[in-house]
């Protein structure tokens, strides 16, 4: 059958109009969320695939998105991914992944594909921007772009976050409430918004439960495992060693521990340790790690809804979502050794 025909067949399926047919599959704001899932189903039913190419060049659109990242061999972000590129998928978008590697010259080339329609919409997932783009120019209203995670201060875009502060503290006092009071924070990258909001909330945390923090308590890692051994190393390398560590991310928690291992230092019977994640191999690491859990699938899935509300123009302010977070308790914390 013609692409014309198999529109009038859902059309007939669905009992709605041509029209109706073509907007939905289109992704049209024109339509309710009722009927283009309505339209969907009578699509599948009768095995209907569309012409993507013709669709594209009629509506002047790519159909593609742009998951951007700074790094895409951390495990962090295949969760996210999943869940961004299920809501995709379902939409007709094919997902895009960007890897900036920190690289300015590289990050400023995607938002050149965005501005030159290589793709309709992105989710930044690097806490940065390039500067002056034409993509952000306010005067041509809300970007098509969802920031993840990575907060971006200061910048009329929508985001997707978690309350830092709020986790970190909940770390913190989960390790007070076993009797420690040498705890120290293994820091993510300064000055950056999540490294700062979790130090922040360790700080907070501390004060409130009624301790000190030692000059050299609050070392500075980049969120990889190397770092999170060097780290652990300045800290008992240095007096008064900790007897706990609350680390900014899981990967640095792993680099934490193999160096306490190097010492002959016990988790948890000599150290405590709890990470910032839940990376998929948390709960299987020796010993399994206490930790922060963010809902990533569901983060991704948010992120991209959100991303389609924009380009849909159903969305016309930047919004900001919260998502929840969780302590999830495992086998590297313990009582603080006598």
């Amino acid at each position: 059958m013609s692409e014309r025909t198999k529109i009038k067949d859902i059309a007939r399926v669905a009992g709605v109009s041509t029209a109706t047919v073509s907007r939905a599959l289109s992704d049209s704001s024109l339509v309710t969320h009722a009927t283009r899932e309505k339209v969907r189903e009578a699509a599948n039913k009768l095995n209907y695939r569309l012409n993507v190419r013709a669709r594209n060049l009629r509506i002047q659109k790519s159909m593609a998105v742009l998951l951007v990242v700074r790094n895409m061999s951390n495990p962090f972000y295949l969760e996210i991914f999943k869940g961004v590129e299920a809501v995709a998928r379902d939409a007709g978008y094919v997902l895009l992944m960007g890897n900036t590697e920190d690289d300015p010259a590289r990050e400023s080339e995607y938002f050149d594909m965005l501005r030159d329609g290589q793709a309709d919409g992105m989710i930044l997932m690097t806490g940065t921007l390039p500067a002056h783009h034409a993509v952000l120019d306010p005067a041509s209203g809300i970007a098509p772009i969802v920031v993840s995670l990575e907060a971006v201060e200061n910048c009329r875009l929508a985001h997707v976050q978690i309350d830092n502060c709020s986790a970190a503290k909940q770390a913190v006092r989960h390790l007070a409430s076993l009797g420690h009071r040498r705890i120290a924070h293994i820091c993510g990258p300064l000055p950056e918004i999540l490294s700062r909001l979790r130090l922040d909330g360790y700080r907070k945390a501390m004060a409130e439960c009624g301790l000190e923090i030692p000059e050299n308590y609050e070392p500075v890692g980049d969120y990889s495992v190397q770092s999170g051994r060097a780290c652990c190393a300045a800290l008992f390398d240095g007096e008064n060693p900790p007897t706990a560590l609350f680390v900014a991310n899981d990967e640095m928690a792993f680099g934490a521990i193999g160096e306490l291992r190097r010492r002959g230092r016990r988790v948890p019977e000599d150290v405590s340790v709890i990470g910032f994640d839940d990376l998929f191999i948390s709960e299987s690491y020796s010993p399994p790690l206490t930790t922060i859990s963010q809902p990533r699938v569901e983060i991704g899935r948010t992120a991209m809804t959100m991303l389609l509300d924009i380009i849909g123009a159903r969305q016309s302010e930047p919004r900001t979502i919260e998502m929840p977070t969780e302590l999830i308790v495992r086998q590297s914390t313990g009582p603080v050794p006598n």
